[in-house]
């Protein structure tokens, strides 16, 4: 994975109704990022074309709108994940610990710039 500014869009499994969209940026092993509530740090390996890594989620910014229902819920969220990439972006798929519940999803990276 080459280092640079991706953008970053998550689609939650397990049938959890979430997404969410943000930016990270990947930097020799090392992964910082966040969207407007959320914030990560963590690490990666490469390995040919294949990625793993792992990261940690907290909750900057809570939500105003009172329909809405944080699938993190403001608790810190450990993250597993592997996947593969190109020149361009990446796919990863992974599985979020959050509280005694894990919830799988599906990244999709996208490179925008370098770094």
């Amino acid at each position: 994975m080459k280092n640079g500014l991706y953008s970053v869009h998550i689609q939650m499994g397990d049938g959890v109704k979430g997404r969410a969209s943000g930016v990270i940026i990947a930097r020799d092993g090392f992964i910082l990022g966040g969207d407007p509530y959320f914030w990560s740090v963590g690490s990666y390996t490469v390995k040919g074309s294949a990625c793993k890594g792992e990261l940690v989620t907290n909750q900057h910014t809570p939500y105003r709108e009172s329909a809405a229902r944080p699938v993190f819920a403001g608790r810190e969220v450990s993250t597993g994940f592997s996947g593969t990439f190109k020149d361009d972006g990446a796919e990863v798929f992974g599985t979020s610990l959050v509280g005694s519940r894990s919830v799988s999803f599906r990244a999709t990276l996208r490179r925008l710039a370098d770094n």
